[in-house]
């Protein structure tokens, strides 16, 4: 809010919702809301703030869902987080059983969100309070062995009865006693299978529907069938007895779910690999007691750590003594050891290779490098696609839906003259052939998936907006310096004019750049230290923006620009020889610095930006998906013009400042392209915004981050195809899956109403169709970058 107008503004908008009084005050920039719950909801008035054009402020928080076994429990929770009063968004990711939810500051705690989830009949955990810290929960491990041995006893179990209908279809005449089918299936159906039904009475309790629901209702119908054929028909039951079936659906459900959580763990393990990257240990140099072993919470920025050979650097920070080679590989995607000396930064996380570092911390706990990779990948994981969200709506329904569908089966095989006992078996094979697992799995294990393998290789992908709009790009436009160009310019010729020596040229040079900090001053200063030149001491510094520079050095006025600083200042530019040099070295994509000194001109300085080695087969890369690339630079016309030759782009762009490359990005827009902007995310982040993916490249500074949707982790043009790629591949699975799960339950629903599929036989399907989309979406897993080794 900036003026009274918009206080008054956010009071008239929330007295138009029913049952709402507010006060909003200026100064503290704040509103006291009075409302109805009966009649509107805490999102509903952020959502009203919001719409009039200002923000609401508010704090995430993110729980471990422990119970769920479907979609349907998925959209039960988030709809239980979503009751609760300050919650204004709550999303909830059946693959990584976890939920994410944004309140208003102080009005929700954890026991509040934890109380809700307990009484929608699940468990939550806030997340880092459950061994989260080295990414393995010790609670998952304790769960999954006692499911094993749980699986081990129904399959034990349920042997018997299973071969004994083999050995019938195969001849064999040999049947159990009813007796014992009764002892073999009563401990599956009610001791192993009482999850099930745990499950379903909590659904049903807070008036929904899953999984649990459908296998409840079937397996007690087989039980219950057979127990009435056994003891009230009085018969010998030997061929009107479904313990198998019941039994069998148990184990085989039971099985494919232990599958499942196998598969969607490997779908996740992108980012336990990275939490894994966590030291928990630091040795720091202390002055008084030498090198000590402490916890790496107790480090603060300004200390210094020892990394041993083959140890993992702790923390981000500066080499101060020592060289090395870090293994950076799971951080950046680089698969080659980097070389570090003191004065270099290094990352936490990275494995030392076989010197010893001192390092001086530089960044710790949540600001360092890794752990916002890890919170960019989370955040990208937790998200929703949009067909998410009509899936969700179809997941639903589903379940009331089958059982509607198993009653008409029931009813129409009684009408059309069946026995009461082939109705409720048809009717049984619809209950559990049903599976709204699948259609929950298809997108958010592809996406998990897909963000995890690309961040393997570099590529940090934020949110699945720039995951959905990758895949349309058809226009990249580069900035040069940094990205297509190494970014580090270094002094390759100096010519002095007649009446200047070389060495005095360039040391009144580095006098005047040494109080700068532009790449191409440091360039100059850099190569004046090199031939142990010793740099004056500066007077009267100035400069203009985009022309250059000036200052007094020893009492001479030196003068450092292009030729129209020089001009301006009505200093002769050179002709003949040196001139038509100029000339050649600006055709050769080269920037040329003139000197003056005294008001004569000196001679000038020739600086070289290398182009990346990956920049041409990049650009050719791009080239072959039919993508246009265009590259927008602030150098001159004839540098950009010569950088944009040599590797192949269809345009480059001279004298572009920042700001002006925004306004490319919008005029492209308009002329129905889709853009991808790539930059260093510092002084492009206009142009990164503005462009529908924005991808910075190399450093994965803060700005980076927070502005572009993509972030490469390592300077290599040739991941711009890779972000692109990994977004086609991730979609694909996406479709596929949802293929797969739509198209499992239209068919499959439909055979078992016409009593085709037996219910052990459907039970077996329902359990497999869950596996297989998982499955599937676990092959994203092996996805590289192009030319990168497997």
């Amino acid at each position: 809010m900036t003026c009274s107008s918009c206080a008054g503004r956010i009071e008239k908008a929330l007295g138009k919702l029913p049952g709402v009084s507010s006060e909003v005050n200026l100064a503290l920039n704040s509103a006291h809301v009075t409302f109805d719950r009966d009649q509107t909801s805490v999102s509903k008035l952020a959502d009203t703030i919001r719409s009039a054009g200002y923000s609401v402020a508010d704090e995430s928080r993110s729980f471990d869902i422990d119970g769920m076994t479907c979609a349907n429990c998925a959209l039960r929770v988030e709809k239980a987080l979503s009751k609760l009063p300050g919650v204004t968004e709550a999303s909830v990711n059946f693959a990584l059983e976890r939920a994410d939810i944004h309140t208003l500051p102080g009005q929700v705690g954890d026991a509040d969100v934890i109380a809700a989830v307990e009484k929608a009949g699940y468990h939550a955990v806030s997340r880092g309070k459950s061994g989260q810290e080295n990414g393995q929960d010790p609670a998952d491990q304790k769960n999954s062995d006692k499911s094993l041995w749980w699986l081990a006893a129904s399959i034990v179990l349920t042997a018997p009865l299973v071969a004994q209908m083999i050995w019938m279809y195969l001849g064999v005449d040999f049947y159990l006693s009813p007796w014992v089918e009764l002892a073999l299936a009563t401990p599956v159906q009610f001791l192993i299978g009482w999850r099930f039904y745990r499950g379903a009475w909590m659904a049903l309790r807070n008036a929904s529907a899953n999984m649990d629901v459908l296998v409840a209702l079937g397996t007690s119908a087989a039980y219950f069938l057979s127990l009435y054929n056994m003891i009230v028909a009085g018969h010998d039951g030997q061929t009107h007895l479904y313990f198998e079936a019941s039994a069998a659906i148990i184990t085989l459900i039971l099985a494919g779910k232990i599958m499942e959580e196998r598969a969607k763990r490997g779908a996740s393990a992108a980012i336990r690999e990275l939490m894994a990257l966590r030291p928990r240990r630091a040795r720091k140099l202390d002055e008084t007691k030498g090198e000590i072993e402490i916890d790496i919470a107790q480090l603060v920025i300004g200390d210094t750590v020892r990394v041993l050979p083959g140890e993992r650097v702790p923390v981000d920070g500066k080499v101060s003594a020592g060289e090395s080679e870090l293994d950076e590989s799971l951080i950046t995607g680089e698969t080659r050891p980097i070389a570090r000396v003191a004065g270099d930064m290094v990352v936490g996380g990275a494995v030392n290779g076989t010197g010893r570092l001192d390092v001086e911390v530089t960044a710790i706990g949540e600001d360092t490098t890794l752990s916002r990779i890890i919170r960019l990948v989370e955040h990208a994981q937790t998200g929703k696609a949009p067909v998410q969200k009509l899936v969700d709506k179809v997941s639903g329904i589903f379940v009331p839906v089958v059982v509607l569908i198993a009653l008409v089966t029931f009813g129409g095989w009684l009408l059309f003259g069946a026995t009461m006992e082939v109705s409720i078996v048809a009717a049984v094979s619809v209950l559990v052939i049903a599976c709204p697992c699948a259609l929950g799995l298809a997108t958010p294990t592809a996406l998990v998936a897909g963000t995890g393998a690309a961040a393997k290789s570099g590529i940090l992908i934020r949110n699945f907006d720039a995951l959905e709009q990758a895949h349309n790009v058809d226009t990249v436009i580069f900035d040069k310096t940094g990205t297509l160009t190494e970014g580090k310019p270094t002094v390759r010729d100096i010519k002095p004019a007649e009446g200047t020596d070389e060495a005095e040229l360039l040391r009144m040079a580095a006098a005047v750049q040494a109080a700068s900090e532009h790449p191409l001053a440091r360039a100059i200063v850099n190569a004046a230290r090199k031939q142990e030149i010793k740099i004056p001491d500066i007077t009267d510094f100035s400069s203009k923006t985009g022309a250059g520079v000036q200052a007094k050095v020893e009492d001479h006025n030196v003068v450092i620009g292009n030729e129209a600083m020089l001009a301006d200042l009505g200093i002769g530019l050179p002709d003949g020889d040196l001139g038509s040099q100029i000339a050649d070295y600006e055709g050769r994509g080269q920037t040329v610095i003139l000197v003056a000194i005294d008001g004569r001109f000196a001679g000038f300085i020739t600086l070289e930006d290398r182009i990346r080695a990956s920049a041409k087969q990049a650009i050719a890369d791009l080239k072959a998906r039919g993508i246009n690339s265009i590259m927008l630079s602030g150098d001159g016309e004839d540098v950009a013009s010569y950088v944009a030759e040599q590797l192949g782009l269809e345009e480059g762009r001279g004298r572009i400042r920042p700001q002006d490359k925004a306004r490319e990005v919008e005029k492209l827009r308009k002329a129905g392209r889709h853009v991808a902007m790539v930059g260093d995310g510092i002084n492009d982040a206009p142009a990164l915004a503005a462009a529908d993916v924005g991808i910075a490249m190399g450093g994965g500074t803060d700005v980076a981050m927070e502005t572009a949707g993509i972030t490469l982790m390592r300077s290599d043009p040739a991941l711009v195809e890779g972000a692109i790629d990994v977004s086609i591949a991730t979609r694909r699975k996406i479709a596929q899956n949802l293929f797969w799960a739509f198209g499992y339950n239209v068919i499959g629903v439909p055979l078992a109403a016409f009593g085709i599929l037996s219910p052990a036989i459907a039970g077996a399907a329902m359990a497999l169709s869950s596996v297989s989309v998982v499955s599937n979406s676990l092959l994203l897993r092996g996805w590289k970058v192009r030319g990168e080794k497997p």
